[in-house]
């Protein structure tokens, strides 16, 4: 049996080069003026969209490769001590292989519970569960991500602990806790099925 024949362009569109990925929040940064120091508090110090279904319209949309229909892969780079606040992917699945450093990835309502991961450690965290990760080690750390959605066509609903807020706020006023608002942010980390 023959196997199917792919031209070298389409390889091409089905290829990522790390030195080519640019973060997203590039482009909330740019698009609405939100400090990068007050993304680092929702997202890892850079995430660098990789793959997403062709169809997908959430904040990794802009990945180079566009294959699949439920997986968005990413790589989450952090340098030591950095990593988001207490989150809630509301209808996927996340799970975080780390690459390089050491993360401690906390889960539960207030992030009571951890676990420590070390290059080649794989955590898989349930849908609904609130989540968060940092960097430990004394190097940038980074963490292979990848979202599984629960539908073809779906999205990733985040939301932060209603504390996340209240840190952005005091660091940043009032006005860019509403303009994240606006764009899609959610900061109430209950779980929405």
């Amino acid at each position: 049996m023959k196997s199917i024949e792919v031209s070298p362009a389409e390889m091409a569109a089905r290829t990522a080069r790390f030195s080519d990925l640019r973060p997203y929040s590039d482009q909330h940064d740019e698009s609405t003026g939100i400090p990068a120091k007050a993304m680092e508090k929702l997202t890892a110090h850079r995430v660098y969209p990789v793959m997403v279904p062709e169809t997908y319209t959430g904040r990794s949309a802009m990945a180079p490769v566009k294959a699949g229909e439920r997986v968005v892969i990413a790589i989450a780079e952090c340098p030591p001590g950095d990593g988001p606040g207490l989150h809630n992917h509301e209808i996927t699945t996340e799970t975080f292989f780390c690459r390089e450093g050491t993360f401690e990835v906390t889960w539960g309502d207030e992030g009571e519970h951890k676990v420590v991961l070390e290059p080649m450690d794989l955590v898989s965290v349930p849908q609904g569960v609130m989540r968060a990760f940092r960097n430990i080690s004394d190097v940038t750390g980074r963490l292979y991500v990848t979202i599984e959605l629960g539908e073809p066509g779906s999205n990733d609903r985040v939301a932060y602990h209603p504390e996340v807020a209240n840190e952005l706020e005091a660091e940043f006023g009032a006005e860019t806790v509403e303009t994240l608002k606006e764009i899609g942010f959610k900061f109430d980390g209950a779980s929405k099925s």
